[in-house]
């Protein structure tokens, strides 16, 4: 029998660079986690969607054996919370808090409303997400549609986003919001959240807040009746047409920088957490990394700008997670928590509810870095050297395109779909890089691009994971 070199090569598994670590839980609590935070001494603090929210010690480290004391019971659906200047701030269904511990035995006595200028009606779905404070002290949250896909009267301003300003403002900053399903903020200060698949998102997607910007979803337009901050009432745009026809008749309408395609990136994508570690989380540097919660993931991706617009691919990550992941945060020590619920739709992860923590074992995984849009193809780099035979054989790589209907009905199938072809190759000197020359780029579709031939210079080990999505929103300039 003969055997390959590179048979004889063990397949790499996602567990040898990033496994996944259980964390105990308070014994008796259901702690469907829906924030996570790091205090100054090194604790943790955990927020549940129930209402509750608990402090461990001892949750860092190899071994964790935490140390659990709740802190405060009965508040309203927390999804977002923030230690600063000695308060925790809370994002509840209803407002923005801040709360503390004013004589140190160990539980919130003091509990203070600092913005509160939307509305709720008891509706299963107005949830609301918040952002840790910007680098003014803002605090962003969005504002879920009623039942989804409804704005009524009685609740001011669902579909839109909303910065509580530390002195108590409340300011409306951006719109066109549907289902949103996490948020958070990158290493320059710019805001993102994911909008989940249905009435106007043919996909899910992550978006940029802009201020001033229209999201895709006129439900929520019906508020401009309510502020003067941005402006008119736009028009609407057309049902059954796509973004990138819509986008040009609609100054303000931001496209999404990344869709995560149905199905293939999961269904419901949740919380957005950059990596601000320097290092100690791998090589992915101030990339994002998205929590899924049907199909109990995290993704990364890479972003860059174009002619002034976010775009950027996707890649998958890591599975294997416990629960549906809602919220992910990074420790100073380079750790990854994670929490979730397989309430409502479920999830792949069985467990009602989890808590983890995934750690960076020191080894780099061969993994696409990075891919940006070039005026004729792409430009992609690499974590190691790879093979440069494999990275010029034009085999190697297969694509195609396509994007979904922009209408007022629940999602849409694949549609416009083309085989763009790698028609030239070019590897950079050093093995870290490829130039991909493509004939038949489709400005404002996704480009899902397959890499299943290209190999490590040492080793001969495919990649981790062989598949990228690009959001090609813009196509630079020559």
């Amino acid at each position: 029998i003969l055997f390959t070199a590179s048979s004889l090569v063990s397949q790499p598994k996602e567990s040898d660079y990033y496994p996944i670590t259980d964390i105990p839980l308070p014994e008796g609590e259901v702690i469907e986690v829906s924030g996570i935070d790091i205090l100054p001494d090194g604790s943790v603090v955990i927020a549940s969607r129930r209402g509750d929210i608990f402090i461990g010690k001892n949750v860092l480290g190899k071994e964790p054996d935490p140390e659990w004391t709740l802190f405060a019971r009965g508040l309203h659906e927390v999804i977002g919370i923030a230690w600063k200047d000695g308060w925790l701030h809370l994002t509840q269904r209803p407002e923005v808090s801040r709360i503390k511990d004013s004589d140190g035995d160990g539980r919130a006595d003091i509990f203070e409303t600092v913005g509160d200028g939307w509305g709720i009606n008891g509706d299963y779905h107005e949830y609301a997400f918040g952002t840790r404070p910007d680098k003014d002290g803002n605090i962003w949250v969005v504002l879920c549609l009623t039942g989804s896909g409804g704005a009524d009267d009685k609740s001011p301003f669902r579909g839109w986003c909303m910065r509580v300003t530390p002195d108590g403002q409340t300011i409306p900053t951006a719109y066109g919001i549907r289902s949103p399903g996490g948020i958070g903020i990158n290493h320059l200060g710019d805001v993102f959240y994911c909008d989940n698949q249905g009435p106007w998102n043919g996909s899910s997607s992550l978006k940029h807040l802009a201020p001033g910007s229209f999201q895709g979803n006129p439900t929520g337009n019906k508020y401009f009746k309510l502020t003067k901050a941005l402006g008119e009432q736009p028009p609407n745009p057309k049902s059954g047409s796509r973004i990138e026809t819509e986008r040009k008749n609609l100054p303000a309408f931001v496209p999404p920088p990344i869709v995560l395609s149905h199905g293939k990136m999961g269904n419901s994508p949740a919380g957005v957490e950059c990596d601000e570690t320097g290092g100690k989380f791998g090589p992915f540097t101030h990339q994002l990394f998205i929590s899924e919660q049907t199909h109990s993931k995290v993704h990364r991706i890479f972003l860059e700008k174009v002619n002034g617009y976010y775009q950027g691919a996707a890649f998958p990550f890591l599975k294997g997670f416990g629960s549906g992941n809602i919220v992910a945060r990074f420790a100073a020590d380079g750790s990854m928590f994670t929490g979730g619920t397989n309430r409502g739709w479920g999830s792949h992860g069985k467990k009602p509810f989890s808590f983890q923590r995934v750690n960076w074992t020191g080894k780099v995984p061969f993994e696409v870095h990075e891919m940006r849009a070039r005026p004729d193809g792409f430009e992609l780099t690499f974590t190691h050297p790879a093979d440069p035979g494999t990275l010029a054989n034009t085999a190697s790589y297969s694509m195609e395109a396509y994007t979904y209907i922009y209408q007022a009905g629940y999602g849409s199938p694949v549609v416009d779909k083309s085989v763009p072809s790698v028609a030239k190759a070019v590897p950079g000197k050093d093995g870290k890089s490829v130039r991909l020359t493509v004939t038949g780029l489709v400005k404002g579709n996704v480009h899902e691009l397959k890499m299943p031939g290209i190999r490590s210079r040492a080793g001969e080990l495919p990649l981790l994971h062989n598949v990228a999505y690009y959001t090609l929103n813009e196509i630079p300039k020559k």
